[in-house]
């Protein structure tokens, strides 16, 4: 935590508005990623500067990064580091000393074990590390211990160690970006330096509202079901998520005559089809369904277009970058009150306590018996999105912030 009486920095108003240095000139930034990343954030970040990443080589190609890197046409110079957790500390640390020199400010992704490498070297060889913090590292560690997949003990020492890293790498890094004002208070009290960043924000011309003609012919091309009610869930399954509660909230709304579905696109939508089965919901072949991953730029859009309602139900939560995408769509969103959901959906979602199934429903029936009313509300969520979470003002923002911590006396002019 931020020593007593330390004053945290956390709007981005009070940097500089930096114009480029010259007219064809690029801020030289090396990204660090410690495990997945979205071609959305890279691609947008190889606009903004001259970029070269250090991943994970499984990592990289598992989550098929590495072919949309090369689909997309990105001006980026990759670097795959082999090996498992252990191999990648060790490695990265390595790479990054010796490859460091020349680049003029080093953004490493989360707060953990690869911001740490980076801070390690950024101090020794005197270049500005800005760490940008996309979840919250204790509330989700915690998830682990509340699903049973750690013990009281390893939950302890974990959490122990989680908050250490948080605490040193925020000592070390210059600047803090973390997604969203929740995270952003997080990040406060471990760096004084800390801002809102928007990650790839929302690319509103993407992710846009269908009429009720356009949303047929979606939901005929996707091969979803034309009339019935479509409920989406788009994340994937991970110990912070709470699919159960979904399950059960659309099999609540099914036995009191919604003739509802739920339809998971996020990875892993086979677990969500077997946790299904699982749960004791009767049979669940005929209202439960997966897809798998989409391509965020291409297939994910439409599967929005053409829902109903987007439903996040959560344990823990940063940013929840889908809720933001489905209310572009003009799509009504459920979504649990923790964390992030619970700081930036205020007034433009319909908020539910967490892990109540039967609150979920009450507002499924909701959206469907006031069909007029969900869709102004859902399109006033999309007035706000423009205003505050375009992907234009995401990486004019992150830009500000990487020149404002850039050790270039040009750039910090």
């Amino acid at each position: 935590m931020l020593p007593s009486g330390t004053q945290a920095v956390n709007d981005l108003a009070s940097l500089p508005a930096h114009e480029p240095a010259s007219v064809n000139e690029k801020i030289c930034v090396l990204f660090l990623v410690e495990g997945f990343t979205d071609i959305r954030f890279v691609k947008g970040l190889s606009e903004i500067c001259n970029l070269t990443m250090v991943v994970p080589a499984r990592q990289y190609a598992e989550s098929g990064l590495k072919n949309r890197i090369i689909e997309s046409g990105c001006r980026v110079v990759v670097h795959e580091i082999p090996g498992g957790r252990l191999g990648f500390q060790l490695r990265s640390l390595s790479h990054l000393w010796n490859h460091v020199d020349g680049f003029d400010v080093i953004l490493a992704q989360e707060v953990l074990r690869g911001a740490l490498n980076a801070n390690i070297v950024g101090k020794l060889k005197g270049i500005p590390v800005v760490t940008y913090m996309g979840i919250a590292p204790v509330e989700y560690y915690r998830c682990r211990h509340e699903r049973g997949q750690v013990g009281r003990i390893k939950a302890a020492a974990g959490e122990f160690t989680i908050r250490s890293m948080m605490a040193i790498n925020g000592s070390l890094c210059s600047h803090c970006l973390a997604m969203g004002p929740y995270l952003r208070d997080v990040a406060s009290g471990y760096c004084r330096c800390s801002h809102v960043g928007l990650y790839y924000g929302v690319d509103v011309e993407l992710f846009r509202p269908a009429d009720q003609k356009e949303r047929l012919r979606l939901r005929n091309r996707l091969n979803l079901p034309l009339e019935r009610f479509i409920v989406l869930f788009s994340s994937r399954i991970s110990h912070e998520k709470d699919p159960e509660t979904i399950l059960r909230a659309v099999s609540i709304t099914r036995s009191k005559g919604l003739d509802a579905i739920v339809v998971n696109i996020g990875g892993g939508y086979r677990e969500f089809l077997d946790l299904a089965r699982n749960m004791g919901l009767g049979e669940t072949r005929d209202w439960v369904f997966g897809r798998p991953a989409e391509h965020p730029m291409k297939g994910v859009p439409d599967f929005f277009r053409a829902a109903d309602v987007l439903a996040q139900a959560s344990l823990a939560e940063g940013a929840a970058y889908s809720t933001l995408e489905a209310l572009a769509c003009g799509i009504p969103v459920i979504a649990t009150a923790v964390g992030g959901m619970a700081v930036q959906l205020d007034g433009h979602a319909r908020l539910v306590p967490r892990r109540d199934a039967k609150a979920m429903a009450e507002q499924i029936f909701w959206v469907a018996e006031n069909r007029g009313e969900a869709s102004a509300e859902a399109m006033q969520g999309r007035d706000y999105v423009i205003k505050e979470w375009n992907r234009h003002k995401a990486f004019a923002d992150l830009l500000r912030v990487l020149k404002a911590a850039s050790r270039r006396p040009d750039f910090n002019e």
